[in-house]
């Protein structure tokens, strides 16, 4: 879904979820793209072929934070997939498959995966490769990527990626909607 005009000579927004849109004050145009990086992938393609490109792409969004200590709101500066096995893929074929990209000079590292991180085994396995896990990162990146367009990947932490991360998703939602507009009004200069 999307609302307002997009232009060559503005960023377009782009959100998995329109509760986390919902408090976005902004002339700037919105796509929401819905959950996963098939939905984003697909979303986010249709866009930049059907034209114009925006000058930028900007993903607001939640996160679930892999190590502790980490809270707010954090750009990313390097994103990886955690749900698929490259290693495995490079030994049988010899092809690279979903190599880390780099999106920013600094920032936080992102794992992107369908899966919603909400166990501890798995929370502390990615915590070694990564600070934040989201479900839409990689493939907005990628897309970006092969379209040449610069994207930015900003995130607010929203639970702590473990047993209770789905009741405090929910819980914090609201806020982190909050929070994230208020990032996008107050960085409206490096836009």
């Amino acid at each position: 879904m999307q609302s307002g005009t997009i232009r060559p000579d503005r960023p377009l927004l782009v959100v998995a979820l329109s509760d986390e849109a919902e408090m976005l004050d902004s002339d700037l145009p919105i796509l929401i793209t819905g959950m996963g990086k098939v939905n984003a992938a697909l979303a986010l393609t249709a866009v930049l072929a059907a034209g114009p490109r925006p000058s930028a792409l900007i993903n607001l969004g939640t996160a679930g934070s892999l190590r502790g200590g980490i809270t707010g709101t954090h750009e990313v500066s390097r994103v990886i997939q955690h749900d698929i096995d490259a290693r495995a893929l490079y030994t049988l074929t010899g092809h690279l498959v979903g190599p880390p990209l780099t999106v920013a000079e600094r920032g936080l590292t992102l794992a992107s995966g369908d899966q919603f991180v909400a166990e501890e085994t798995t929370r502390t396995r990615l915590a070694d490769h990564a600070h934040l896990v989201d479900m839409e990162g990689y493939a907005l990146a990628t897309v970006a990527s092969h379209f040449s367009v610069p994207i930015r990947l900003i995130k607010h932490v929203s639970d702590q990626a473990g047993s209770t991360a789905a009741a405090t998703w929910q819980q914090n939602l609201h806020q982190c909607a909050r929070a994230l507009a208020t990032w996008l009004r107050d960085n409206r200069h490096h836009q």
